[in-house]
């Protein structure tokens, strides 16, 4: 009984992570296909770029809530006194971000026969995981991320950071206030899976093509502008 309580919470989350609201969003606002909008990711940032701020932002809701959920899936269904449930908070967050990244309702089969999973780079699913474990962790991640969206400039930097910063919280809550270190874990696998979803932009970063938000991007502007 406990392996399939275990083993439900752990697909359940994944299933929830693999929601892609920023398909069904654009679709019913749109009409359109986000796989095939800019850099054909579910996320917010897309999702936004496809259909529209108020689009972006319901996306990007819909993404936050569904890791925070998986949360209270494992207080449901894990008893306190199991050993195992510890490692379930961490766990069933990195499931829901594995399914955002990774959606079994977005399986693609191409011309060649291969089959790929399409999803988001997983920063908003990242930070709903962290609310659901330490729900004050919002009143620091947030101005971080929106600190480093407007003056670092660059998307994939912002949601790298959220990782980053779950990981320190954790880090400076174990070992100042004895908070359980598997939270660490937490931070530690999800930045390694944001990373290897946003490949590609931290390639065209390191070649200095990497599209600028925020002030970078305003202030790029205003130098094409003046140097017409």
């Amino acid at each position: 009984m406990q392996v399939i309580q275990v083993l439900g919470v752990l697909v359940v989350s994944y299933l929830l992570g693999s929601i892609p609201f920023g398909w069904i969003i654009v679709k019913l606002s749109t009409g359109r296909d986000i796989r095939e909008v800019e850099s054909g990711r579910m996320g917010g940032t897309n999702a936004m770029r496809a259909a529209g701020f108020l689009a972006g932002l319901l996306t990007a809701i819909g993404d936050i809530a569904k890791a925070y959920v998986t949360h209270w899936l494992v207080v449901w269904f894990i008893p306190a006194d199991w050993g195992i449930r510890i490692w379930l908070e961490v766990a069933a967050p990195l499931m829901a971000i594995l399914g955002h990244n990774y959606s079994i309702y977005l399986l693609t089969r191409h011309s060649d026969g291969t089959v790929k999973l399409r999803g988001g780079a997983g920063g908003a699913p990242c930070f709903g995981g962290t609310l659901g474990i330490l729900p004050w962790s919002a009143y620091i991640i947030l101005p971080i991320g929106v600190l480093v969206y407007v003056f670092v400039g660059y998307a994939s930097v912002t949601t790298l950071s959220i990782a980053i910063s779950a990981t320190a919280l954790f880090t400076y809550l174990t070992l100042t206030q004895g908070y359980p270190w598997q939270y660490i874990l937490y931070g530690v696998f999800s930045f390694f899976i944001l990373a290897w979803a946003l490949r590609p932009n931290l390639k065209r970063l390191a070649e200095g093509t990497e599209r600028a938000v925020g002030l970078r991007a305003y202030l790029q502007k205003r130098r094409q502008a003046q140097s017409k």
